[in-house]
């Protein structure tokens, strides 16, 4: 009736408008997004009912950083057509509920989050992090546009489009591949970028841009590439993100910002941060710098934070179940000092700005979506129930909606190419003929110096291998996408199992996600490494030269398509299953391998798969220069 209701109104106004004296009736026929705000304006004039009233609710504007006792609010299908005092809505609404003692604020959005991190596929990602309040995601998509390459942005609309609350606003990943030195599933340029920005409104822009030295050096291989894809963004009005690990001098700041580089989700130092803000850089914050940088920004008597938001990045499914999506980020700003109502603003209205998407998100208010959460204590972040496009999506922590069944295709479900089953063999490391020992060149996680440390290992049986009596540990990174069994190895200190026959593998290795082993016996590693391709992705743990823990990723290597649940039980099992082991170093598993081959800013020399002129894989990605693993 209400849909008769609105044509019958819609008809009259035309024949109204025809009649009048040189009017011509435009054929052009409204877009969905025009057609919605069509009948959202007949609903809010009463004349045609809404879906649902919310009644009685303290709402947080962020217009004007306020509480607003007693409001209302209409909504009609996945938007709010209506705002006001309660009572004053003229219409009729099928249903009504009462909301007296809760306070309202606009669902959750990410500014700059990796989904694969979670290791869960969109529409498992809704079930994760609706509860917790987060209804929409900024996703930085260099993860799996290096696996499904051209197929990058469908990938990310299949969810919703399928009717998974979760919105997700792609930024193409820039780092595809992240470096020169690389070579993956996919390769973005100027004219594929253009094709993203064209393909879908839901694009927001360019994912961060990581590679600084191409960005920076004239004559640095990429720059070109580079600098095309950030004007194909800005040709088509996007945002141009940044990633400014690192970059902490004057000059390197406003080089960042007189780049066209927006944001920063990398800032460290206090003094950093407000530096990068002053230039007008959209701060990014994650929870580690969240406890100095915002008492810091307090003390310094920051008036206007209309260019911070808080974001997650990265968090796996197992420790988002435990600490919570954005309600936790939200929830450790207020614990720093920033005021309640200035918090809701840094997880939604501001990050909704800086996209060019507050129309849609970021508030409650007529015309966006109906994304809202209901708390009990805004202070404590204490969320009741979620509405995410205008469903009652989630209440008191329980996810109530059916997840979407989504076939995807073989590009994004066969995605592991080796070429053939590993052997121990592929990961000896031979010894100069008559040494006694060599010298090695030794990394670690998180080394960011442009010195390369050098150790010495002696020679047994005419192979070099791993000491972990001496914190040295062998590392492989094997090429999944060229069908060549293609491998570098070294060897890595401080890190890695210390019990005998164990290895560890992933296809979690950011951003390029080849395969990565870790371990002190070629059978284990092996092993790990060809239980990683079998599964098409994931972890394997081997632990005395048994398989003990795996974490099966099956949709591109990095995400799979089961349940918060399955896959966090998984992800649990794997961490016991190292807490078992004795490792090098801190105890438990070294999760956070999966970010330690990052050839991004800070990072200077890094190990990656071979590639012409360069078989060992052990290079300084800031100036190409290689070097050999042992001499």
């Amino acid at each position: 009736m209400r849909i008769l209701f609105v044509t019958s109104l819609l008809i009259c106004g035309q024949v109204m408008a025809q009649s009048l004296p040189g009017f011509r009736e435009e054929p052009t026929k409204l877009s969905p997004e025009v057609e919605t705000r069509r009948q959202l304006l007949q609903v809010s004039l009463g004349r045609a009912p809404a879906d649902l009233l919310l009644h009685n609710v303290t709402l947080l504007n962020v217009f004007t950083g306020n509480w607003e006792p007693a409001q209302d609010i209409a909504i009609a299908g996945d938007r709010i057509a209506w705002v006001g005092n309660s009572g004053n809505f003229t219409g009729k609404a099928l249903a009504t509920r009462d909301a007296s003692g809760l306070w309202a604020v606009p669902g959750f959005g990410e500014s700059h989050k990796h989904i694969e991190s979670s290791y869960l596929t969109p529409e498992y990602e809704a079930e994760l992090v609706v509860p917790f309040g987060s209804t929409w995601t900024v996703e930085g998509s260099h993860e799996i546009s290096n696996v499904v390459g051209k197929n990058n942005v469908d990938y990310w609309l299949y969810a919703e489009d399928a009717g998974s609350p979760l919105k997700i606003f792609p930024a193409v990943g820039s780092a595809t591949p992240p470096t020169v030195y690389e070579s993956g599933g996919g390769y973005y340029g100027h004219d594929e970028m253009a094709a993203f920005m064209k393909r879908d409104l839901r694009v927001v822009g360019l994912g961060e841009v990581m590679d600084w030295t191409a960005v920076s050096e004239l004559d640095a291989p990429g720059h070109k590439r580079i600098w095309g894809m950030m004007q194909a963004t800005r040709q088509n009005r996007g945002v141009i993100e940044g990633h400014g690990a690192g970059l902490v001098t004057a000059a390197e700041i406003n080089a960042f910002a007189a780049a066209g580089l927006s944001s920063d989700h990398e800032v460290r130092l206090p003094e950093e941060g407000l530096e990068k803000l002053r230039r007008g850089v959209f701060l990014e914050v994650k929870v580690r710098a969240m406890r100095d940088l915002f008492p810091h920004l307090i003390k310094e008597g920051l008036s206007d934070w209309s260019n911070i938001s808080v974001t997650t990045d990265d968090r796996d499914v197992h420790t988002t179940t435990q600490l919570g999506s954005m309600d936790y980020n939200i929830r450790t700003a207020i614990k720093a000092g920033v005021p309640t109502t200035i918090a809701y603003q840094l997880g939604s209205y501001n990050t909704a700005r800086h996209f060019h998407i507050d129309h849609l998100v970021g508030s409650i208010a007529p015309g966006r979506f109906a994304d809202i959460v209901l708390l009990t204590d805004p202070d404590t972040v204490a969320v009741e129930s979620v509405y995410a496009s205008g469903r009652l999506a989630a209440q008191n922590g329980k996810y109530l909606l059916d997840v979407p069944k989504i076939d995807y295709p073989a590009w994004a479900t066969n995605t592991m190419n080796v070429g053939r089953k590993l052997t121990a063999e592929d990961f000896v490391m031979p010894a100069a003929k008559n040494r006694e020992s060599m010298d090695i060149a030794v990394l670690e996680p998180f080394y960011f110096k442009p010195e390369l440390p050098k150790d010495t290992l002696a020679v047994t049986e005419g192979e070099l291998r791993a000491d972990p009596a001496r914190g040295i540990s062998k590392v492989a990174m094997i090429d999944r996408y060229h069908g060549d069994a293609a491998l570098s190895t070294m060897f890595w200190r401080n890190v890695g199992p210390l019990s005998p026959g164990s290895a560890l593998a992933s296809s979690q290795s950011h951003d390029l996600h080849n395969i990565w082993a870790l371990g002190n016996d070629d059978t284990a590693m092996a092993l790990a490494a060809n239980t990683v391709a079998q599964m098409q992705g994931g972890w394997a743990l081997v632990h005395n030269g048994e398989l003990v823990a795996t974490v099966r990723l099956e949709v591109a290597g990095l995400v799979s398509q089961r349940s918060v649940t399955e896959v966090g039980a998984e992800v649990e099992a794997l961490f016991n299953a190292a807490d078992q082991m004795d490792w090098i170093g801190n105890p438990g598993l070294p999760e956070r391998m999966r970010f330690a081959f990052l050839t991004a800013s800070p990072w200077k020399w890094q190990l990656v798969a071979p590639y012409k002129g360069n078989p060992g894989g052990l290079v300084n990605i800031t100036t190409g220069e290689t070097h050999p693993v042992a001499w």
